[in-house]
């Protein structure tokens, strides 16, 4: 039980690093993160709102994950739905305010990348299953042998242009952010003697095994 205790306790400490990533962009008011850019034009043509178009997305990005076998597990589903949920709490709590002073718009959005890092080390560690864009990373880290940093900014930037094509709004934040995010991924990955390639995680029967197994020892 202790075990399972741990290992929750680390997915939405993950979760929650995430969620403070992004408002912290967001609280910034320097730009748009490229996914963010990303859904913001998709809603403009859909007419979807941007949270319905985060979904749907995440959906699509979860089949062309497992289509390459990447497991989808139980900490998938979870991202798809805890990290909104978080956000929402930490935005309506006030506790990340915005500010008018550059240079602290800046720290602030230096350490939303880091936020995300750390995030995207601690829950994809479990084992529990990829977010549906850290999956996607994953997967072409595995298949082009690149590195992580290499691979994420190549995802940023692809979504970015994408995204800004179809009405998206880019600042300077955003193109910090293309550029950073990898750079920032692979030095916390690397800080932790962390490898995406030895990580084996579990799918959601798995998952299931898992913790019934921990549960009766």
């Amino acid at each position: 039980m202790e075990k399972i205790i741990k290992l929750i306790l680390r997915l939405l400490l993950g979760f929650v690093f995430c969620a403070c990533a992004t408002v912290l962009a967001l609280q910034s008011n320097l730009g748009l993160s490229p996914w963010d850019v990303f859904h913001q034009g998709l809603s403009k043509q859909t007419g979807l709102t941007i949270g319905q178009v985060n979904i749907l997305v995440g959906i699509t990005v979860v089949l062309i994950t497992a289509f390459f076998k990447l497991e989808i597990g139980l900490g998938t589903i979870a991202n798809m739905i805890i990290i909104g949920f978080f956000t929402d709490i930490i935005i309506n709590l006030g506790v990340i305010p915005t500010s008018t002073n550059l240079f602290v718009r800046l720290l602030m959005l230096v350490a939303s990348l880091f936020s995300m890092a750390i995030g995207s080390y601690l829950y994809i560690g479990c084992g529990l299953g990829c977010g549906p864009r850290d999956g996607l990373m994953v997967v072409l880290v595995k298949l082009t042998g690149k590195s992580v940093a290499l691979i994420r900014s190549f995802i940023e930037i692809s979504v970015l242009i994408i995204g800004w094509l179809l009405g998206g709004t880019v600042g300077i934040g955003t193109l910090v952010t293309v550029f950073g995010v990898g750079i920032c991924v692979q030095m916390v990955f690397k800080i932790f003697k962390f490898d995406v390639n030895k990580v084996k995680h579990k799918n959601i029967k798995e998952g299931f095994l898992f913790f019934n197994k921990c549960v009766n020892n």
